[in-house]
């Protein structure tokens, strides 16, 4: 059996929790869970992640980037 307990939300959360409810009697425990699942992040980045989008941006700022056609050209690809 699932614990209960209670918790102070502001007034106007709770109007959007209703809002974000799938049917009218859908308790605010599935709400929750719902949006826990959107929110929550199996696979969070990883240092070499950052680094990489780190480094792309930096590319990006300093003009090293090429346009579509310039990298099919590169690659050898064609329309």
């Amino acid at each position: 059996m699932a614990a209960t307990t209670t918790i102070c939300i502001d007034p106007d959360i709770k109007r959007k929790l209703d809002d974000l409810k799938a049917y009218k009697n859908e308790s605010y425990n599935s709400v929750v869970e719902r949006l826990i699942k959107i929110a929550y992040d199996e696979e969070p980045l990883t240092d070499e992640d950052i680094k990489g989008i780190e480094e792309s941006l930096e590319d990006i700022k300093a003009g090293r980037v090429y346009s579509e056609e310039e990298a099919k050209r590169m690659m050898g690809i064609e329309d």
